[in-house]
């Protein structure tokens, strides 16, 4: 599919008012779905402090593909994925329209990245458990993109850079993930492991500091980073949001708690 020269001319044009915001979200525990608790109070908050976006573009840490793919059905399946948890969240349906503009607009932005549709996909709980929270009616476009296996972490952050003028087109950008997430370490109590808060904090001081090449190449921030990043999927969607901020933003958090041990819940705005 080439971007038609309609839309061509639709993204050259001057943008018409200041960027949607773009969000990291720490998602944690999936019953944070259907839980009235502290992250899912925040994460409605936040979505009634934003200008109401045209569409989203949700990176979750749950879709890994070969390739970089972007949900194009219709009205995409709410996927289940996982297992153990109690009957209601599995009875929980997400029913988001989809969006092929926003396909068209993601493919015209980043053209010589590959973006290739996907039908087979849906939307899996890292996408829906925190958006049926931020729009509860489920009648904003969503558009979910895989993390293609292939790519390091600087060219996943390449392409969220790539992909930050959909900002200016009211697309609000979603990373889901968790900057620590270590499931062989998790504890089921309200408390963290020194080492998982330490990386948390280091974290946060080089996003507040604009620092993101050293966040980027995360595995130099210390002894740390092994335990907390075991496996990179939950920390790459960070990128993606850090990537799609402009000169100057403002940068907030609007949770900062690390629990159950390994999970830091840590939760990212780039812009007013």
């Amino acid at each position: 599919m080439t971007p038609s020269a309609d839309l061509r001319k639709m993204l050259a044009e001057p943008e018409s008012g200041p960027p949607m915001p773009a969000l990291f979200i720490g998602h944690g525990n999936p019953m944070n779905a259907i839980e009235d608790n502290e992250f899912s109070r925040a994460w409605n908050a936040v979505a009634l402090r934003l200008p109401k976006p045209r569409a989203v573009l949700c990176v979750s840490a749950h879709w890994e593909s070969d390739g970089s793919r972007m949900t194009a059905g219709g009205r995409p399946r709410t996927i289940h994925d996982f297992s153990g948890f109690p009957a209601e969240l599995g009875r929980v349906q997400y029913p988001a329209p989809g969006s092929p503009t926003l396909i068209g607009e993601a493919r015209a932005t980043a053209p010589a990245q590959s973006l290739a549709p996907d039908l087979e996909w849906g939307l899996d709980h890292g996408a829906w458990a925190v958006l049926r929270r931020m729009y509860p009616a489920a009648n904003i476009p969503v558009v979910q993109l895989s993390l293609d296996r292939r790519k390091d972490p600087a060219a996943h952050y390449q392409l969220g850079r790539e992909l930050r003028d959909l900002r200016r087109r009211g697309v609000l950008i979603v990373g889901s993930g968790n900057i620590v997430h270590n499931l062989r370490t998790l504890r089921w109590e309200n408390s963290a492991f020194d080492w998982a808060s330490e990386f948390d904090q280091r974290v946060r001081d080089r996003i507040l500091a604009g620092d993101h090449a050293a966040l980027v190449r995360y595995e130099s921030l210390g002894a740390t980073a092994a335990l907390a990043v075991p496996t990179r999927e939950h920390y790459l969607p960070l990128l993606y949001v850090l990537a799609a901020a402009g000169e100057s933003e403002p940068v907030s958090f609007f949770a900062e708690k690390v629990t159950l041990g390994s999970l830091s819940m840590r939760s990212v705005q780039i812009g007013g």
